[in-house]
């Protein structure tokens, strides 16, 4: 359940998260739906394989401390990114957007490779994931969880679609990110110095 329950408010609060919203605005659900569980599925599987070698080279200890330390440094450079100047969606997720009056289906390859790359390159959900490796050395319960966290909140994302996106706009998501990112980092950081 701590998997799960992260898992989704992270992604929730994620790049992928401004991505899922403006698809689901722009086609139908069921397709950006489907496009993103299959997404997240591939990467946590690629994210759990890499993790499970990684924690067998390297102490848990140092993985767990350095995963909090890069959460927090990760929030301290969204934090300054996003100050310094507003960014919109890149370049790859406009052109995909622009597909879409090609047909709903036409732009489901596309959303799973992109999706995949955006969560391999540079995620939090990433790097949540391997150090939740660390901490419960369980692969296959850390794998379950990271897709069921991830499936549910692209569910969320997906079903509300446009009324989400205008609840929570991209500096709220940004926002509501930076101190997901603080508050996860500051409790491994803090466990693991505890030996919980």
């Amino acid at each position: 359940m701590t998997i799960i329950g992260t898992m989704f408010v992270a992604e929730l609060t994620d790049k992928d998260a401004l991505f899922l919203l403006a698809l689901a605005t722009k086609t139908k659900a069921m397709v950006v739906f489907a496009a993103g569980s299959i997404a997240f599925t591939i990467s946590s599987a690629i994210i759990v394989l890499v993790g499970s070698l990684l924690i067998t080279l390297v102490p848990v200890i140092a993985i767990k401390l350095a995963g909090g330390a890069i959460m927090l440094a990760y929030a301290g450079w969204e934090y300054y990114r996003f100050s310094s100047e507003e960014h919109d969606m890149d370049e790859r997720e406009e052109k995909l957007l622009a597909k879409r009056g090609r047909g709903a289906w036409s732009i489901f390859i596309p959303a799973v490779i992109s999706l995949i790359a955006l969560d391999l390159a540079g995620d939090a959900t990433e790097l949540i994931t391997v150090v939740f490796l660390a901490r419960f050395q369980d692969v296959l319960v850390v794998f379950s969880g990271a897709v069921i966290g991830l499936v549910a909140a692209t569910a969320v994302e997906t079903t509300l679609g446009n009324k989400l996106g205008k609840l929570l706009s991209p500096k709220r998501i940004k926002y509501l990110s930076i101190a997901v990112f603080i508050i996860i980092g500051t409790t491994v950081i803090a466990t693991s110095l505890l030996g919980l």
